[in-house]
C-alpha cells in the first residue's frame, strides 16, 4: 500500500528523527517531554502493552481545501476510514482471544495503545516515539533517565508502505518489532535499513513478478502502466518493468500521479490513455489513488481497456461500487488469499460506538446487525486475517521468551525483537505463520477476476493461484475458460504493438520504437523459422531447402538424368536406335562382304569401325542413371577409348585412300609401307595411347560421384566429379587431335579420281564431328545439372550418327538400291586403279 502525503512531509519526518538523535546525544542523558502529549484513540491496560498505528481518518488535499469525499458535494476536513477501523477491531479481537486463552500466555494480560495518524507520515513518526516512550506528563520527571524499557513490546501497523518506512527507521535502533498487515513495498525487506520490520503480507517483490508473468501468460506484450507516485507505486512498478522487459513485454507508457496532484496532470494521463494503442493497463495504484482515477475516467467514458491490478484495489468492494461506468469490468489481478477468522464478524457487529469526531449523535445502543456499509463489509477479511496473525506472532514470541507452560515467568526480560522472526505456528484456522530472513511471509496470491452480476454488483471470482515457492514455470495456475474480460467479453483481449510473426518470417525492429514493435519479413530462400516471433531465420542444411512457407526444411530433390524422365528416355532410345542401325549396317556389309563396294578401302577397318560405333552408341548409356563409383569411372574412360578407336579406324581408312592413289604414281612404293598389318597396328597404337591416358587418370584422381549443392538452389545435382580436370581434357584433347588429323587427310584426298571416293564422305563426317565437339565445350560448361550430361550424350550420339550416316549410308544405298553400280568397273571409273 501507499502513504497519504508526499515527500515534503517525509522531509519533516526526517527532521524530527534528526532532532531526536540530537537530543539523545546531549551531555545530560535525561529525557524531557517536548510538545503536546499524544493520546491513543484506543487504549486498554495490561501486563504487556502492544502498540497500534492506523489511519482512522484520511486527509485529502485538493486545490487548497480538504475533502471528505471528492465525489460528494459535502466538504469535510477529515473522512472516517472504516477499513483501518476494521483492522483496529481485528487487533482488539486477537488480543481478547489471547487474554481469554489458557494455552497462550497464561496469566498474562495484553493491553494496547492504538493511535490514529490520519495518513500522515510526520504524525506516524511522532506516534512511534510516543509508543516507545511514555506520554504521561505526570511521570515525565525532569531527571528521568532515557534508558528505560520501551512502553510497548511491538507495534502493529501501518497500512501503507511510506509511513512504515518512517516508523521502522525510528524504532529500528530501539529494537521494537513493527509488524505490518498491508505494507508491501519490497524496499522494506532491506534489513540493513529496517532491521525490526516484519509483515504478514507478501512483498511486492513477488507481486510485481507475478503481475508480469500474468501479463505474459495472456500474450500481452504492449501495455500501459499507471502507478502511485510514492514508495509503493514507484518501487513496485520498477520491479514490474524490469521483469516485464525480461519476458519481452514493452510499456507503451508509464505514468505516475498522486491523488493530490492538480487536475491538469490527471488530465494529461487521461489524454495519454486515449491516444494509446495498447488495450491493457497495469495499475500499481493505492486504493485512494485508484478512487481518484476512476472518478476522472468515468467522466471521459474510457471503457474497453483491460485492467490488471494489485492487491491494493483489485478486491475492494468500495472501488467496485464507485465504478458506475463499468470501466473496470473484467479486471484481473492479484489478491491476498481468501481467509476467515472465526468469530470476528460477530465481534464487529457487537461493537459499541466510540467517542469519535463524527457529525452524529450515538446512544451507544445501536444494533449493527442489519447495517450494510463499509464497516460491516467483510470483503477485507484477508487483510483482517493479516492483522490477526501479526498479533498472534507477537504473542507466540512472548510466550517463548517468558518460558510459559502452565504459567509464565514474569521476571524475565522481554525482548521480542530477538525471537519474533524465528517463531512458527498455526492459527486456529490452520494457517501456518512464519517469516523468512527478510521478515516476509510466504508469497501466495489468488488471481481475481471481476464479474458483474445482473444487479450491478461485482463478484471477485478466484480464477487462479500464484505460489512463489513452486518451481519456475509452475508458479502460475489459471482457469482461462472461466474468465470474463473488458466489456463482458469472453475472448482474451489482444494488446500487441505488432501482430505475431508467423513461422516462415523473422522480426525486424522498427527504428526508434521498442522491441515489441517490428515488421515481419519473410525468410530468404533456403532459410526457415519454425516458431512464432522468431528474430532470426536458420539456414537449412545443404541437403535441404526451405518450403514455400519458409517454415520447414524439406529434403532437396536429387536431380540426375534418369531413364524414367522424357529426356533420358529419348536419349536412351536414340542410343539404342543408333546401336541397332549400326548392327543393321554391319549385317548388310557382312551379307554383301564380297561385293566391290564393301571390299574397297579395307573392309576389315569398316567392320572395326562399325564395332567401335556400336560401342560409342552404347557408352552413352553409362551417362544415364544415378551416378555411382563404377559408372563415373566407366562413362568417361569408355567414351574416350571407344571414340579414339572409332577415329583411329576412320583415320586408317582415310590414309588408305590417300596412299592408294599415291601408289599409282610412277615410282611410288607407298602401299607396301601401309598395308593391312600397318593399318591394324596404327589403330592399335592410337587406341593404346588413349588407354594409357585413361589408366593414369583413374590411378591418380579418378572421377567420383558428387552431390552438387551450389548450381541449383533447391535441388541436389548428382553428378560425376572429374577428379582430375587435366585427365578429362587430355582425353578430349587426344580425340580432338586425331579428329583434326583425320579431317586434314580426308580433305587432301577429297578430289582424287574415283567414282566412289570415300574421302569425300569422311571429310564431311569429320566436319560434322568437329563442329559437334567444338560447340559441345561451351554448352557443356554453361549447362546446369543433368543438362550438362545430356549435352555430352547428345555430342556422343550426334558425332556417332554423323560418322555412321556419312560413311556407311551411301554405301548401303548403293548395295541395296543401286546394285548395278556395285561393280568394280563402276568403282574404278575411268580406269584408275583402286586397291581392293
Amino acid at each position: 500500500m501507499t502513504s497519504t502525503h508526499k515527500w515534503p512531509e517525509q522531509g519533516w519526518a526526517l527532521l524530527q528523527v534528526l532532532l531526536v538523535a540530537t537530543f539523545s546525544q546531549a551531555e545530560e542523558p535525561v529525557c524531557r517531554h517536548r510538545g503536546d502529549p499524544e493520546s491513543p484513540q484506543l487504549f486498554k491496560s495490561g501486563d504487556i502493552m502492544l502498540g497500534g498505528i492506523l489511519s482512522f481518518h484520511s486527509i485529502v488535499f485538493i486545490s487548497g481545501r480538504y475533502y471528505f469525499n471528492i465525489f460528494s458535494s459535502l466538504l469535510y476536513e477529515y473522512s472516517l476510514n472504516f477499513r483501518d477501523f476494521q483492522f483496529a477491531q481485528a487487533m482488539l479481537f486477537a488480543i481478547e482471544e489471547i487474554n481469554n486463552s489458557t494455552a497462550l500466555l497464561p496469566g498474562i494480560s495484553l493491553g494496547y495503545k492504538i493511535y490514529d495518524i490520519c495518513g500522515s507520515i510526520a504524525r506516524s513518526v511522532g506516534v512511534a516515539l510516543a509508543l516507545a516512550n511514555s506520554n504521561d506528563v505526570s511521570s515525565a520527571l525532569p531527571k528521568e533517565p532515557c534508558t528505560k524499557p520501551a512502553q510497548v513490546q511491538a507495534i502493529i501497523g501501518e497500512t501503507s508502505s511510506s509511513p512504515c518506512m518512517a516508523i521502522a527507521t525510528v524504532i529500528g535502533p530501539l529494537q521494537i518489532p513493527l509488524i505490518s498487515h498491508f505494507a508491501t513495498c519490497a524496499c522494506l525487506s532491506d534489513k540493513t535499513k529496517y532491521p525490526s520490520f516484519l509483515r504478514t503480507i507478501p512483498s511486492d517483490y513477488y507481486q510485481s513478478r507475478a503481475l508480469a508473468q500474468l501479463v505474459k501468460h495472456f500474450g500481452w506484450t504492449w501495455v500501459g502502466a499507471i502507478r502511485s507516485n510514492n514508495d509503493y507505486g514507484n518501487n513496485g512498478m520498477a520491479t514490474f518493468t524490469e521483469t516485464a522487459q525480461q519476458l519481452g513485454i514493452c510499456l507503451e507508457y508509464s505514468v505516475s500521479f498522486f491523488r493530490t496532484d492538480p487536475a491538469e496532470k490527471i488530465q494529461t494521463i487521461i489524454d495519454i490513455i486515449k491516444a494509446s494503442t495498447s488495450k491493457v493497463i497495469v495499475a500499481f495504484l493505492s486504493l485512494m489513488d485508484m478512487d481518484v482515477l476512476i472518478h476522472e475516467l468515468s467522466q471521459h467514458n474510457l471503457t474497453g481497456r483491460q485492467w490488471v491490478g494489485t492487491e491494493a484495489w483489485i478486491f475492494d468492494s468500495q472501488t467496485a461500487a464507485m465504478d458506475k461506468q463499468r470501466i473496470l469490468d473484467g479486471a484481473i489481478g492479484l489478491s491476498i488469499p481468501k481467509a476467515h477468522v472465526t468469530g470476528f464478524k460477530e465481534f464487529m457487529l457487537d461493537v459499541r460506538p466510540l467517542n469519535l469526531s463524527v457529525d452524529r449523535e450515538c446512544t451507544g445502543h445501536e444494533d449493527l446487525t442489519g447495517v450494510e456499509n463499509s464497516f460491516t463489509d467483510m470483503s477485507l477479511m484477508p487483510i483482517i486475517n493479516n492483522v490477526y496473525k501479526g498479533v498472534y506472532a507477537v504473542a507466540h514470541a512472548l510466550h517463548k521468551i517468558l518460558d510459559c507452560k502452565e504459567t509464565c515467568n514474569k521476571i524475565l526480560k522481554l525482548d521480542p525483537f530477538m525471537h519474533i522472526s524465528n517463531i512458527r505456528f498455526k492459527t486456529k484456522e490452520g494457517d501456518e505463520v512464519y517469516f523468512n530472513e527478510n521478515g516476509d511471509p510466504p508469497a501466495k496470491y489468488e488471481i481475481v477476476n471481476w464479474k458483474r452480476r445482473e444487479n450491478d454488483n461485482v463478484d471477485f471470482v478466484t480464477v487462479g493461484l500464484y505460489d512463489a515457492s513452486l518451481p519456475a514455470g509452475k508458479q502460475l495456475i489459471l482457469q482461462d475458460n472461466s474468465l470474463i474480460w473488458a466489456q463482458n467479453s469472453h475472448h482474451v483481449p489482444v494488446s500487441v504493438c505488432s501482430e505475431k510473426c508467423p513461422p516462415g518470417t523473422r522480426k525486424v525492429l522498427q527504428k526508434g520504437k521498442p522491441v515489441c514493435c517490428y515488421d515481419c519479413v519473410q525468410c530468404a530462400e533456403g532459410e526457415i523459422s519454425n516458431s512464432i516471433d522468431s528474430f532470426t531465420c536458420v539456414r537449412c542444411h545443404p541437403e535441404f531447402w526451405s518450403n514455400e512457407r519458409r517454415d520447414a526444411c524439406i529434403k532437396k530433390e536429387a536431380v540426375f538424368l534418369s531413364y524414367e524422365e522424357i529426356m533420358g528416355a529419348l536419349l536412351t532410345a536414340a542410343s539404342l536406335f543408333g546401336t541397332c542401325m549400326t548392327a543393321a549396317v554391319a549385317f548388310i556389309f557382312f551379307r554383301y562382304r564380297k561385293t566391290p563396294i564393301v571390299r574397297a578401302n579395307n573392309s576389315e577397318l569398316s567392320f572395326l569401325l562399325l564395332f567401335s560405333l556400336t560401342l560409342c552408341f552404347l557408352c552413352s548409356l553409362t551417362f544415364i542413371g544415378r551416378p555411382s563409383e563404377w559408372s563415373c569411372m566407366l562413362r568417361h574412360t569408355a567414351f574416350g577409348i571407344t571414340f579414339v578407336l572409332c577415329i583411329s579406324c576412320v583415320l586408317g581408312k582415310t590414309m588408305v585412300v590417300l596412299m592408294a592413289f599415291r601408289s599409282t604414281l610412277p615410282g611410288s612404293n607407298v602401299m607396301k609401307w601401309f598395308g593391312p598389318a600397318q593399318q591394324r597396328l596404327s589403330v592399335l597404337g592410337f587406341t593404346l595411347i588413349q588407354v594409357i591416358i585413361c589408366v593414369l587418370w583413374l590411378t591418380i584422381s579418378p572421377p567420383f560421384p558428387f552431390k552438387n549443392f551450389t548450381k541449383l538452389k533447391d535441388k541436389i545435382i548428382l553428378e560425376c566429379a572429374l577428379g582430375s580436370p587435366v585427365g578429362f581434357w587430355a582425353v578430349l584433347g587426344y580425340i580432338g587431335l586425331l579428329a583434326i588429323l583425320c579431317f586434314i587427310f580426308a580433305f587432301l584426298a577429297r578430289k582424287l579420281p574415283d567414282n566412289f571416293n570415300e574421302a569425300k564422305f569422311i571429310t564431311f563426317s569429320m566436319l560434322i564431328f568437329c563442329a559437334v565437339w567444338i560447340t559441345f565445350i561451351p554448352a557443356y560448361v554453361s549447362s546446369p545439372g543433368k543438362f550438362s550430361v545430356a549435352v555430352e550424350i547428345f555430342a556422343i550420339l550426334a558425332s556417332s550418327f554423323g560418322l555412321l550416316i556419312c560413311i556407311f549410308v551411301p554405301k548401303c544405298y548403293v548395295i541395296l538400291l543401286k546394285p548395278e553400280k556395285n561393280t568394280k568397273k563402276n568403282i574404278m571409273g575411268k580406269g584408275a586403279q583402286t586397291s581392293l
